[in-house]
């Protein structure tokens, strides 16, 4: 399905780390095969973000191979000095994405900043200079980089192969200025591959949810905190 604000975008870099970050505190490190919803998210946050909206990632591709590399690591323990950990990373990734957004409902008091046209024109720009932040391939230390794409366009490494399916794999977080509760939730899906195309299902469909704890909503107030997208200057 098209939704009129959509934006489509390559990310890559040369290395990636999508895996549960609810399981991955410290220790041993391991990549997903493909990116997680979560991750996408939050790099096409990087790229342009407003609490007035929610962005949705309607299907990825990956457009290369997936291949893993290990590296010993000496992250900072606990208890104090250094310990060693073995990091499993993806390779050389490239990714297409397509993603649309949705008013944040839960913001009433944003209800000014809803200007579709206005919020879409800034977002293919922002995409178009890369990102208003630093793009991040499922952790700090894996550097990526976003420029525009045609959707559907080019081949893929898996192009010519039928359905992989990945098991149980972490989907999103829900946040409570997203879903209206004091409840920080965590979501997980099935996800499957066809013909290197990922078609991601709306986080409230998720099979599995798991109640992670509870988190208040940073409040946002306009003139303080919080300026209408039609103030701002886009540089």
């Amino acid at each position: 399905m098209e939704h009129e604000n959509s934006v489509s975008f390559r990310v890559f870099g040369r290395t990636a780390l999508f895996s549960d970050p609810i399981t991955r505190m410290g220790g041993e490190k391991c990549s997903y095969q493909i990116p997680t919803y979560q991750a996408l998210k939050g790099i096409l946050e990087s790229v342009y973000w407003k609490p007035t909206l929610i962005w949705v990632i309607d299907e990825a591709r990956v457009m290369k191979r997936i291949r893993t590399q290990s590296k010993g690591i000496r992250p900072i323990d606990f208890s104090g000095g250094n310990t060693l950990s073995i990091y499993t990373y993806l390779t050389d990734v490239e990714y297409q994405v397509k993603a649309h957004f949705v008013w944040n409902h839960h913001r009433p008091e944003l209800a000014g900043d809803r200007n579709e046209n206005k919020h879409h024109s800034i977002a293919k720009r922002m995409i178009q200079r890369g990102g208003r932040r630093d793009i991040f391939l499922g952790t700090r230390e894996c550097q990526g980089y976003v420029e525009p794409c045609d959707f559907g366009v080019g081949e893929s490494a898996y192009g010519d192969e039928g359905e992989i399916a990945f098991g149980l794999q972490f989907h999103s977080f829900s946040y409570p200025s997203e879903n209206g509760s004091d409840r920080l939730l965590a979501r997980f899906w099935y996800p499957k591959m066809q013909a290197g195309r990922i078609r991601f299902c709306p986080p409230e469909e998720c099979p599995v949810t798991r109640d992670v704890r509870k988190m208040g909503i940073k409040p946002f107030r306009p003139g303080e905190n919080f300026s209408f997208a039609d103030e701002e200057a886009v540089l």
